[in-house]
C-alpha cells in the first residue's frame, strides 16, 4: 500500500515530457545521423576522386572528428541566447554539409589536371568547418534542455538521455548510407537531403522557442533562404553530377548508374569505350584485347585442352570472351560481386558486342557472390581459374591477394591445373607486383611471372600459378590480334626496372600489399 502510493507520488512529482523536450531529444538523433553522413559522404568522395584509398577514408575521419572535439570546447563560450546560437548552428552545418558533396564535385571538375592539393585544401577545409559545427551541436542541445527543463532531469540523467539518441542516430545512418541512400538518391542527393533534415531541425526549433527569439522574422527568413537554395540543388542534382562527370571524364558519358557496389560510367568517342568503376578505368576498347588476351590464353594454352574454367571477378565478360575461344572448355563458372554489371554487359546492346555476347553464351553460369566466401563454401575443382580482380587499393579488396585466398583457390585448381591472375604494374607498383608473386609462393604453389604492355594502362603484370611445371604453349586459338605463340618468350623477360624485389608475403592479419600498392601508386599521382 504505502509502495504504490510512493510510485504514484514520483510519478506525480515528475512532470510528463513536454512537446518541446521530446522535439529536442529527437533533434539529437537527427543531428547525429547527418553529422556522420557529412563525415562518410566526404571520406567516400575523397576515396572516389582521389584514389579508392584506405588513406583518404582515415585522415576524413580523423580530421572529422578532431573538428567535433574543437567545436565541443568552444562551445563554452556561447552563453546567451542559446536557441537562437542553436538555430543559426543548424542552418549552416545543413547548408555546407548538405552542399558538401555537390560543391566537391563542381571544384574537382573544375580544377585543371593536378591541381589535386588544391582539391584537398578545399576538401579539408570544408571538413573541418562541417565537423567544427557538428562539434557545437550536442552540447548547446544539452544546455538548452538543462536549462529550460532542469526540474526532469538530473545532470546524468540528461547526459544519458543525450547520448543514447545520439548514438542512435549514428548507429541508423551507418547501415542505411551504404545500403539505401547512396545507391538510390547518389552522393549528392544524399548529403541535400540530410542537410534538409539539419535545416527542418532549425525550423522546428524556430517554431517552438518562438515566443523567446528576438529576431523571430531574421531567423525565419534564413531558413527559407537555406530551405530554397538546398531544395534548388535536390532538384538539380542530376545536372551537377551530369555536368561533373563530364568534365571529370572528358569523353560523351552515354551510360552512368549506381549499382549497391559501385558508381559506373561508360564513356564513349571516335577513339572507343571506356569502363569507369568508382572513377577507375577498368577497360578502353581500344586495347582491352591486349590485357585479356594477355591474361586468359597463357594459363588455357598451357593446360592444353581445359574443360571446366572458373572466372572471379571480369564482370564485364571480356575474359570469359576469350576464354570460350578455346574449344575443349564445356563450361564457364563466372563469380562477380556486382549483380549490376553481369545484367548490364549481357543486356546493353553495345557492352554486349564488346564481349561478343560471352555473358549469353549456355556454356556459362554467372554466380554473383563474394569470391572469397564463394570459395570457401564451394567443393568444385576447375581446369583453369582466371582472377581477374580490382587492383588491391583498400584491405576489403586485398583480401583477395592475401595467402588465405590463395589457399582457397588452390584447393579448387585441378592437379595438372592453371591459374591466371592479374598483378597491377611491374613498372610503375614494383614491390606491390612481387608482393602478389611471394604470397601466391608462400601457399607452395609455383609461379611464371609475366608482363605485357596495354596502352591505357601502361606495362602491366601477371601472373601464373601452378603445380605441374610451365610449359612454353605450342599453339593459341586462331584470331587473337595481341598474342602469339613466337612472342610468348618475351613476356617472361623482367628487365632490370621490372626485376624481382624482396617482398613479404601478404596475410590477412597483416595486409601489407594495401600499404604498399598505395604508397607506390601515390608517387606516380603525384
Amino acid at each position: 500500500m504505502n509502495l504504490k502510493a510512493d510510485v504514484a507520488a514520483s510519478e506525480t512529482a515528475r512532470p510528463s515530457a513536454s512537446p518541446a523536450e521530446v522535439a529536442l531529444l529527437a533533434s539529437v538523433f537527427v543531428v547525429a545521423a547527418c553529422g556522420l553522413v557529412y563525415e562518410l559522404a566526404a571520406g567516400a568522395l575523397a576515396s572516389y576522386l582521389l584514389g579508392d584509398s584506405v588513406l583518404q577514408f582515415s585522415t576524413i575521419i580523423g580530421t572529422y572528428l578532431f573538428a567535433m572535439g574543437l567545436g565541443s570546447w568552444a562551445s563554452r563560450y556561447i552563453e546567451r541566447q542559446l536557441v537562437a546560437q542553436f538555430l543559426r548552428i543548424e542552418l549552416l552545418v545543413g547548408l555546407i554539409g548538405g552542399m558538401l558533396p555537390a560543391l566537391l564535385y563542381v571544384a574537382h571538375a573544375s580544377l585543371p589536371v593536378g591541381h589535386d592539393t588544391s582539391f584537398r585544401v578545399l576538401l579539408y577545409g570544408l571538413v573541418l568547418v562541417v565537423g567544427a559545427l557538428a562539434g557545437l551541436e550536442i552540447p548547446l542541445v544539452m544546455r538548452i534542455l538543462r536549462r529550460h527543463f532542469h526540474e526532469r532531469y538530473a545532470l546524468r540523467e540528461l547526459v544519458s538521455q543525450v547520448l543514447t539518441f545520439d548514438y542512435l542516430g549514428a548507429l541508423a545512418v551507418a547501415v542505411a548510407f551504404p545500403l539505401l541512400f547512396v545507391p538510390h538518391l547518389g552522393l549528392i542527393r544524399t548529403g541535400v537531403f540530410f542537410g534538409l533534415l539539419n535545416a527542418g531541425v532549425a525550423v522546428w526549433a524556430l517554431w517552438l522557442f518562438r515566443t523567446e527569439l528576438r529576431r523571430f522574422w531574421a531567423h525565419a527568413a534564413a531558413c527559407a533562404a537555406v530551405l530554397g537554395v538546398l531544395g534548388a540543388t535536390l532538384i538539380g542534382a542530376d545536372h551537377i553530377t551530369t555536368w561533373a562527370e563530364d568534365g571529370f571524364y572528358g569523353d560523351n558519358v552515354i551510360l552512368r548508374e549506381n549499382s549497391d557496389y559501385q558508381r559506373v560510367v561508360v564513356t564513349s568517342s571516335q577513339a572507343g569505350v571506356r569502363l569507369f568503376l568508382n572513377g577507375n578505368l577498368q577497360f578502353h576498347s581500344r586495347d582491352e584485347y591486349r590485357y585479356h588476351e594477355a591474361l586468359v590464353h597463357p594459363a588455357m594454352a598451357a593446360h592444353g585442352a581445359p574443360r571446366r574454367v572458373l572466372v572471379l571477378g571480369g564482370g564485364d565478360g571480356m575474359a570469359v570472351r576469350e576464354v570460350l575461344r578455346h574449344p575443349s572448355v564445356e563450361e564457364v563458372t563466372l563469380v562477380e560481386l556486382d549483380p549490376h554489371i553481369t545484367k548490364l554487359f549481357s543486356s546493353n546492346a553495345l557492352l554486349a558486342s564488346l564481349n561478343g555476347q560471352a555473358l549469353n553464351s549456355p556454356k556459362l553460369k554467372v554466380i554473383n557472390a563474394d569470391a572469397f566466401e564463394w570459395l570457401e563454401t564451394n567443393q568444385q575443382m576447375f581446369d583453369v581459374i582466371v582472377v581477374d580482380f580490382p587492383d588491391p587499393t583498400n584491405f576489403s579488396i586485398g583480401k583477395l591477394y592475401t595467402t588465405s585466398f590463395y589457399q582457397r583457390l588452390d584447393a579448387h585448381l585441378a592437379a595438372g591445373g592453371f591459374a591466371s591472375i592479374q598483378t597491377t604494374s611491374p613498372l610503375m607498383a614494383r614491390r606491390s607486383y612481387w608482393t602478389v608473386v611471394a604470397t601466391i609462393e608462400a601457399t607452395g604453389l609455383s609461379t611464371t611471372p609475366y608482363h605485357a604492355h596495354v596502352p591505357s594502362f601502361g606495362e602491366w603484370g601477371f601472373v601464373l600459378a601452378h603445380r605441374r611445371p610451365f610449359r612454353m604453349p605450342q599453339a593459341l586459338p586462331p584470331g587473337l590480334r595481341f598474342l602469339t605463340v613466337e612472342g610468348m618468350p618475351a613476356l617472361l623477360q623482367f628487365p632490370p626496372d621490372m626485376a624481382r624485389v624482396p617482398a613479404e608475403p601478404n596475410r590477412l592479419s597483416n595486409q601489407v600489399l594495401v600499404h604498399v600498392f598505395e604508397q607506390e601508386w601515390g608517387r606516380v599521382v603525384q
